[in-house]
This record gives C-alpha cells, structure tokens and sequence, in this order.
C-alpha cells in the first residue's frame, strides 16, 4: 500500500471515530417541546393591602383622684372584673375629716353671730320705730345682721366643698370592666395639685377588641369603612382573627418620613384570647370577587418562542420591537398588568384592564385579546373573552437541548432562539400537549 493513501485512511478513521465521540458522549438531542396549558378555573380573588398594629380595648377609663392623700386601702388588683360603683381604693381621709370639722366649727360660729345679729336688729328696728335710735344706728344693726347672714351661706358651702372632699377619698368605678393598669400601692402618695393623678385603667368590655391598623399612605385610598379585614398575633401564630373596618382617621402619623393612617378594625374576642397591646399582622380586603373566572397570572406574560415554530403554528401579532428592547414580565409592553386604585373601574368597583393570552387550539397558538379584573399574582380575574372550554397557555418546556423556555416576555418566533433555550419555563400544573 501506498504511503500516501495510507496516510489518508488514518486521518479518515480519526475523523470518524471523532464524530462517533462526538454523537455518543457530546450530541444532545433536542427535547420534546410540551405545551403547559389549562382551563379557565371558578374561585375566589381578592386585592388586599397588609398592614401592622396595636390591639387595644374597644372602651377603656382612665380613673384618677381630685384630692391628694396618702392611699389607705386597695380593694382591686389587676385583671380584676369590677361593677358600676364598685369602691377600688381609698385615701387617707384624717387631714380631710379635719378640714370638714374646722369648716362645721366656722359653721356653728357665724350660725350663732347670725342668731345675735338678728336679736339685735330686732330690738333696733323696735327702737327705730318708736324713734328712741337714730337712723345711723339702726343701718349700723341691719348691716351687722345681713353679714352675718352671708357669713353663714359662706361657712355652709365650705362645709359643702369639705364633704365633697372627703367623698373623693373613696375611689369608684365609673363603668363594669377589667383592670387593666393599677399605677398606686398602699401607703403611696399622690398630689393632685396641678394634674389629676391616674390611678387605675379600666377596660369596659375585653370581648369586643379594636386593632388599630397603620396603614401606609400608598394603600390608604383602596381601604373603606366596611372592608373585611383578617389579622394574625404572635402568641396565636395560627389562628386567624377576623373582623370588619370601622373607621379611617383623618389625622396623619409620620415616622421616618413614612406617612400612615388610623385605621379602626373591630374585633370579636369572645374567648378572650387577644390581649391588649398585642401585635398584629393585618390583611384588609379592599377588593373581592366570589365566583370570578381565573386563569394563571403567568399566562399573561407569556410570548411565542421561535422554537415553537417547528411544530406550533402561530396565530397573532409577535412585536419584534419587545424583543429589541427586552421588555420584562412586569412591564406594561409585556402583558402584565398592575391594578391600582387609579385603574379604571366598573359598576362593581373592580378594575378593568385589556391584555392578551395564547389559546392552544390542536397544533396552533392563537393569539386571544381579553378584558381582566383582579390580580393577586397568582391569578388573575377573567371578565370577558375567553370560555370555560379555552385552554390557557401558561408557559413551555423543552426546546433546543432540552431547556425550559418559553415564558420569557417579548421574545419573537420570527427571530432565532439565543443557545441554550428559551429563557425560563411557565410553572407546573398545567396540562401537557
């Protein structure tokens, strides 16, 4: 054999055995493409902005004192159920008791000044009219006895006042509640001089709890009075709390530049488990819709990927213009929708938008233009345009060396798919064809 063809079967047999290598250990055939679709689905959606705060008694008295004294006798402690006039505490009442007895002295004294006054105006006034005194003196003795008249009114209403003082050394409750604060001992002193002194917090029913919700600015405009309202606490982490938006308080709270809102949620706490000051995580429902047709949210940034072509045909508009600016799957370019309070509404008060959806009808995709309502990032709400019968493209898998694909907005059938795949895949739980 010659030298020259020998050379050439040699360099012809590592050419082959590099192509068997090559189609064995490094050739990778294209995985089947399976179109992820389904149904429209009937269920609940809802909108609903979150919120944290305070739960707190729906009633509460702060009892205080109007004298000052020392505490004598506690006759409550905390957590204590008290009725309507029910004796909590009392001061010491001896300076008191003492003031009132200077006050009936003072009392008996112009009483008695009085009763000389008026004996002596008498005999004045009888001497008046037989002209045996000047007038002088008998103004001198009709002054002296309307003195001492008015000095008994006086000493009467310090007695008054020095009783009053005295009644409230006895401390009562204004209401029938639960205390909840007790801030005096026996044997304390409090001054009542400048401010009223607390003494107890009484909570007048511990089963109807209000949450006080800060709600952010931001979310503010979507809550109403009415909303139904749902929250969790850590000591019950899972049980859920229901209750229902009382009220929205007008005056602003501002920490760290961040504006918030009141925001009254009743609380039914029949088993007493909330307690005051508790924490709550809060989910208010500002929107929701029983009954609504749903369809994956994921469906709406779905787009046609090239490597569809080979066994799909595509029916509807592909714009090359999202695939050179690369329009993401939150973007509006991209089918996916945001709503907001300034979204357009209909007479039910839900948002109102337009996107489009794929339809899988046999070996086609079809482009399918609807009108959406809800959307909580899971699904979303049909109002018009599609059918119970529809199936929803939600995504693919497969594709050039068996990648997930096909749920990457804005990318073009008519442009060559980049290596590797089509971006990332619709999730699972679809339907496979």
């Amino acid at each position: 054999m010659k030298p020259v063809l020998k050379r050439i079967l040699i360099i012809a047999a590592i050419l082959i055995a590099i192509v068997l290598i090559w189609l064995l250990f490094f050739h990778k055939k294209d995985a089947l493409i399976v179109i992820q679709a389904e149904k429209p689905d009937t269920g609940y959606i809802a909108q609903s902005v979150t919120a944290t705060g305070k739960i707190e008694p729906v009633d509460t008295v702060t009892v205080g004192t109007q004298v000052s004294g020392i505490i004598s006798k506690l006759y409550v402690d905390f957590n204590s159920k008290v009725k309507k006039g029910q004796l909590l505490a009392e001061l010491d009442k001896s300076l008191l008791q003492a003031t009132l007895d200077q006050f009936r002295g003072n009392l008996q004294n112009a009483e008695s000044q009085e009763v000389y006054a008026k004996n002596n105006f008498d005999r004045q006034n009888l001497l008046f009219k037989t002209d045996a005194i000047s007038k002088a003196d008998y103004d001198v003795a009709l002054n002296t006895y309307n003195a001492s008249k008015a000095s008994v009114k006086s000493a009467q209403a310090q007695v008054r006042s020095a009783l009053k003082n005295l009644s409230y050394s006895e401390i009562y409750s204004p209401i029938d509640g639960v205390i909840l604060n007790r801030s005096i001992s026996v044997g304390q002193t409090v001054a009542a001089s400048f401010s009223t002194p607390t003494l107890f917090v009484i909570a007048k029913d511990i089963t109807k709890m209000e949450v006080q919700a800060n709600v952010d600015e931001a979310d503010i405009g979507d809550v109403k009075k009415g909303n139904r309202a749902s929250f969790t606490v850590d000591a019950f982490i899972n049980d859920a709390f229901g209750g229902t938006v009382q009220d929205i308080r007008l005056h602003p709270s501002v920490s760290s530049n961040v504006v918030t809102y009141t925001t009254i949620i009743n609380a039914p706490n029949n088993d007493e488990k909330l307690k005051p000051g508790m924490t709550a995580n809060i989910i208010i429902y500002t929107k929701e819709v029983q009954g609504a047709m749903l369809i994956p949210a994921k469906a709406l940034a779905f787009t046609p990927d090239s490597s569809l072509l080979k066994d799909y045909e595509i029916v509807g508009k592909v714009s090359r213009k999202k695939m050179r600016k690369g329009t993401g799957a939150g973007s509006p370019d991209a089918n996916q929708v945001s709503h907001t309070a300034k979204s357009r509404s209909d007479t039910s008060a839900v948002p109102k938008q337009h996107a489009t959806v794929w339809l899988l009808q046999g070996k086609k995709l079809v482009q399918k233009r609807i009108t959406i309502g809800l959307n909580d990032n899971t699904h979303v709400e049909v109002l018009s345009g599609l059918t119970t019968n529809d199936l929803v493209v939600s995504g693919f898998t497969g594709g050039p060396a068996g990648k997930l694909g096909a749920t990457t907005p804005g990318a073009s059938p008519f442009l060559p798919a980049r290596r590797g795949g089509g971006g990332t895949g619709g999730g699972g739980g679809g339907r496979g064809r």
